[in-house]
């Protein structure tokens, strides 16, 4: 038999829906397809590994081939994935990985297990060392599913299928919408969901352009114009933090998983600021909510990225209902994050900031901003009022008594006295006291006692 041409072979290799994602990703004219003719059986891989530039960064990306076996992984699929994770971290970049397969190839057998494990091994590798983001643009399931959600971020399609287990085989025949998009965002395995894969790729680039390349180097850019916005005490979440933050730099992360909470990637003055805020509702904090901003921060120290907390919470929620959602444990995983993280950590009191919720965060911040009307109490300033001064109610003064607490023992000046607040400031200075305060804590620098690493809270 002849030998195939250089030109055969390219056109056999021929443009796929895998290839034209990667395109899509990339600056024009930049991708660079690596192991296009690894193939078995007289077939190419089941995955298109390559990279390329994304306004101007090296980018490392693979995308499924459902055309070939289904996306099926097998040993071949598994050998490109992994060289693509050895050369990401050698050259410093990140990794982006668009998953669409029907599973694994089950004519491999076992050696298909040990494909899984080989890519499973390299992504965990990678873990913090460079940003790696999954775009679920098809089916991902079972092993697959959870080597995409090993990713720091998962970017899913409205119509895309993301589980563990087929929910038409699952044990539980009632449950509704598992595998769906919805509710990917619903348990925080999503971080983001949108429209079509166009858009979902075009949220991977948005990220891939604010995050630094590895966690040796800071994050910057010059994508966004400087805020003029004005800022008053009355702004909440996401409304605040787009007010502080660079224009349209903000990408809200698990928006719909725990509610509460706000956590959004962004930028001050060109310079990559992670922020969270606590007020997206009036609830206290669930255990959801402290789960995921503690998974943001970590993410956030992992990269060196300063994180901005605009803290306003009445603490964290604490009946049965909360008690049995894990709300102890989350608490403790929030406060563990905070305390461990080396990052500079700015925060800013906007209005009340009572019990566990500050003690989770505030104390353990570089710096301490706080509104001059805010309040901040071990406790509700009603409970504290009935339990220190009981004796004086008389069924007419609860609300003076309140008050009394609020504009004393529970004032922001009260706190600034003991050296807890750093500075009092009028919301108006809002922007200015935080870029003052990062500027400040650029060069952080802490020498950790010696370990292998946090055991946190899980």
């Amino acid at each position: 038999m002849a030998r195939k041409t250089l030109a055969e072979m390219e056109q056999n290799a021929a443009a796929s829906k895998a290839r034209d994602r990667l395109v899509q990703l990339f600056d024009e004219d930049s991708f660079v397809e690596t192991g296009k003719f690894v193939g078995s059986g007289g077939e190419t891989a089941s995955v298109v590994t390559g990279y390329g530039l994304i306004d101007g960064s090296t980018v490392y990306a693979f995308s499924q081939d459902i055309t070939v076996k289904g996306g099926a992984v097998n040993s071949t699929a598994a050998a490109k994935l992994v060289k693509l994770y050895d050369m990401a971290v050698k050259n410093g970049s990140p990794v982006v990985g668009i998953y669409d397969s029907k599973g694994g190839d089950i004519a491999e057998g076992a050696a298909m297990l040990d494909a899984y494990a080989y890519i499973a091994g390299a992504a965990a590798k990678l873990s913090g060392v460079v940003p790696q983001i999954s775009v679920v643009a098809g089916l991902c399931a079972g092993t697959a599913a959870m080597i995409a959600g090993m990713a720091d971020f998962v970017v899913m399609t409205e119509k895309a299928e993301f589980f563990m287990t087929a929910p038409f085989v699952s044990e539980d025949e009632s449950l509704k919408g598992a595998g769906t998009a919805a509710n990917a965002a619903k348990s925080g395995t999503a971080a983001i969901v949108a429209k079509d894969e166009k858009a979902a790729i075009e949220e991977a680039k948005k990220l891939i352009r604010i995050l630094p390349a590895n966690n040796l180097e800071l994050s910057g850019n010059d994508y966004y114009a400087e805020n003029d916005a004005d800022i008053t005490a009355g702004l909440k979440a996401d409304a605040a933090v787009k007010a502080v933050a660079d224009k349209n730099s903000v990408t809200e992360l698990y928006k719909d998983f725990g509610t509460a909470a706000y956590t959004a990637i962004g930028s001050m003055s060109w310079k990559t600021v992670g922020f969270v805020a606590t007020d997206k509702t009036d609830d206290k904090l669930s255990a959801q909510d402290c789960a995921k901003i503690a998974r943001f921060v970590s993410f956030c120290d992992a990269f060196s990225i300063p994180v901005v907390t605009l803290l306003d919470s009445a603490g964290i929620g604490g009946t049965q209902a909360a008690e049995l959602a894990g709300s102890v444990r989350d608490a403790a995983k929030l406060a563990q994050v905070y305390a461990s993280a080396t990052t500079a950590k700015i925060t800013l009191v906007t209005d009340k900031a009572y019990g566990s919720a500050y003690c989770a965060i505030a104390p353990a911040s570089d710096i301490v901003l706080a509104y001059e009307n805010s309040v901040i109490s071990a406790c509700d300033p009603k409970a504290a009022v009935i339990f220190l001064k009981g004796g004086e109610l008389d069924g007419t003064n609860e609300a003076s008594l309140i008050q009394e607490y609020k504009d004393n023992e529970a004032s922001v000046f009260t706190l600034a006295a003991n050296g807890s607040v750093d500075r009092v400031i009028d919301p108006a200075d809002t922007r200015t006291a935080i870029l003052s305060s990062l500027d400040a804590f650029e060069s952080k620098r802490v020498n950790a006692p010696q370990r292998k690493h946090i055991n946190f809270v899980y």
